[in-house]
């Protein structure tokens, strides 16, 4: 494990762990000055590419992604999502994980659990790959967005699915769209952090889609708090730069590039 990581661990019931997503250089840049875990979601085939699930998101289109938010980062720990099918099994997900890592040097990955590859997790583990777990309402495997872990019996097949994670040698786990119950139980009975979504303030930490908090991607659950409202502040600086412009009020003698006079 890296000094990033080892800096998560001890977060656990000491200080919340402040996680939110990255797709390029510009935005990642200004979550390195806050956040703790910056991830690069597959949420960008949502978010970026209109895609109406995480599904449609390419190895390759994470990748250059990962490139670019590589370059805001300095503190932050780097983690990427393992798009829907580059770990389908234990070779693949070998062949695709370390092509991640070597590609953009980040710090870890993450692979959302399907209840089935536990293997998959250790053998990377082993293989010296970090791994992020993510249980609960998993988008790449469960196609209905419910609450998980609304029964006493639901919330324990959570914590054992959890526990399998942990065993495996994952070093955190994001918990989707559970019950506070569920959270709460699970963040107890583990040894690692455990990081909310729509989880309740019973996590070790928190993390959103930077695009919903900002109020920009026209996706707002009740989870999701809107810290301002992008969405007004750009058209309002649209609609204004568009009247200059037909007013031919931009651009201005101080916007004009210098240069030599025209010879004759």
């Amino acid at each position: 494990m890296n000094k990033k990581i080892d800096k998560i661990l001890l977060k656990k019931n000491k200080s919340k762990i402040v996680s939110l997503t990255a797709y390029s250089k510009n935005i990642a840049k200004i979550l390195d000055k806050y956040v703790d875990i910056v991830l690069v979601g597959d949420s960008v085939a949502n978010v970026l590419y209109g895609h109406k699930n995480t599904h449609q998101i390419s190895l390759e289109n994470i990748v250059q992604h990962t490139l670019s938010v590589k370059m805001g980062i300095k503190t932050s720990l780097l983690v990427v999502d393992m798009p829907k099918g580059s770990y389908s099994n234990v070779k693949n997900a070998e062949k695709n994980a370390k092509f991640v890592i070597k590609k953009t040097n980040c710090d870890a990955i993450k692979i959302e659990s399907n209840k089935k590859n536990y293997k998959i997790i250790k053998n990377l583990v082993e293989n010296k790959i970090p791994v992020m777990g993510h249980i609960g309402y998993t988008p790449q495997f469960k196609k209905k967005f419910t609450v998980q872990g609304q029964t006493k019996s639901e919330a324990y097949k959570l914590l054992k699915e959890a526990k399998l994670i942990e065993k495996a040698g994952a070093f955190s786990i994001v918990l989707e769209c559970l019950s506070p119950e569920s959270a709460k139980l699970i963040t107890k009975e583990l040894r690692i952090p455990t990081i909310g979504i729509g989880s309740s303030l019973n996590c070790d930490g928190q993390i959103l889609v930077t695009d919903d908090m900002l109020g920009i991607s026209g996706f707002y659950p009740k989870f999701v708090k809107k810290y301002i409202n992008l969405n007004r502040l750009i058209e309002k600086a649209v609609k204004k730069y568009t009247r200059e412009v037909k007013l031919q009020k931009f651009p201005k003698k101080n916007n004009f590039l210098n240069g030599s006079k025209l010879r004759k």
